[in-house]
């Protein structure tokens, strides 16, 4: 999928991860909607593509992303402004974290509102438009490389989420292509982004009763390292994606040997019987 001309709407896209995705497709020719929670954040995206004369290319608005009206209302906006969307980057992400026996629903709920559901409200909302527009389209959905390997009980509710979207977009591949429609899933390591402002982040709804008060304000004091990915790296590993479909996107190598044990793990644990009938079975059911 070329790209230019194309209108591209990323959550969380005024900060980390989906401004550098962002700042790489407009560079590209596309243009972008960057949807995200903070207005403070909005307000420097777009000074920033105001300073380089491509705002016309830029339009901005403030969402929360487990709102599915305003979800909705943001793609109305992005019909009424760009006419249509082309490319989904369902990027919004919390970096939830707390000891597990101190994890209460309303930490779930913030968790896997935005983790998952928001990547569940951009599919849900932005899909049906692209296929009525009868032109294709691209997904791109941000888990992380906390799905794929064994996480602390610390990141429970984080890595549920994360590999929850990491199962959901290869799920969805094969539906979505009817339509040409490609999807990838992005998995993140340590890359430089706010995602460890998470006390900053929380809905009012999300905060009373939450026991992870303590733990979000130790992560807010994170130093992000000069060791850690640029986001207009992983920007560019995403165009790539959507140039070529590619289905995953994986920013780090140094995982790899724990995700080679947690696999070997599940294969050791399958049985090596083969029942062909079962499977034809199934296939044969309507």
């Amino acid at each position: 999928m070329d790209v230019a001309a194309k209108t591209a709407f990323i959550t969380g896209g005024a900060s980390g991860i989906g401004f550098g995705i962002a700042r790489v497709l407009v560079a590209n020719g596309a243009r972008v909607v960057l949807a995200d929670l903070r207005q403070d954040h909005l307000d420097r995206a777009a000074e920033y593509f105001a300073d380089r004369q491509e705002a016309r290319n830029v339009h901005t608005i403030r969402l929360d992303v487990t709102d599915r009206a305003a979800m909705a209302a943001a793609a109305d906006e992005t019909d009424a402004h760009f006419g249509g969307t082309d490319i989904l980057v369902s990027n919004a992400g919390v970096g939830l974290e707390g000891p597990l026996d101190q994890a209460t629903y309303a930490d779930w709920d913030f968790g896997l509102g935005v983790n998952l559901g928001g990547v569940v409200n951009g599919l849900q909302t932005f899909a049906p438009r692209m296929r009525a527009r009868g032109q294709g389209g691209h997904i791109v959905n941000t888990a992380s490389l906390a799905g794929m390997v064994t996480m602390p009980s610390m990141m429970a509710i984080y890595a549920t989420g994360k590999a929850a979207v990491i199962a959901l977009t290869e799920s969805v591949r094969d539906g979505l292509a009817q339509d040409n429609i490609g999807v990838s899933v992005l998995c993140p390591g340590p890359i430089k982004s706010n995602i460890h402002q998470t006390n900053q982040n929380r809905p009012d709804r999300f905060r009373d009763g939450s026991g992870f008060g303590a733990s979000e304000e130790r992560l807010s004091q994170r130093v992000v390292s000069d060791l850690w990915m640029e986001p207009d790296e992983v920007g560019r590993m995403v165009l790539d994606a959507i140039v070529h479909n590619k289905l995953y996107i994986i920013t780090h190598g140094e995982w790899r040997d724990a995700v080679i044990a947690r696999h070997e793990g599940i294969l050791a644990a399958m049985p090596t019987t083969n029942n062909a009938a079962l499977i034809e079975s199934l296939r044969a059911q309507p």
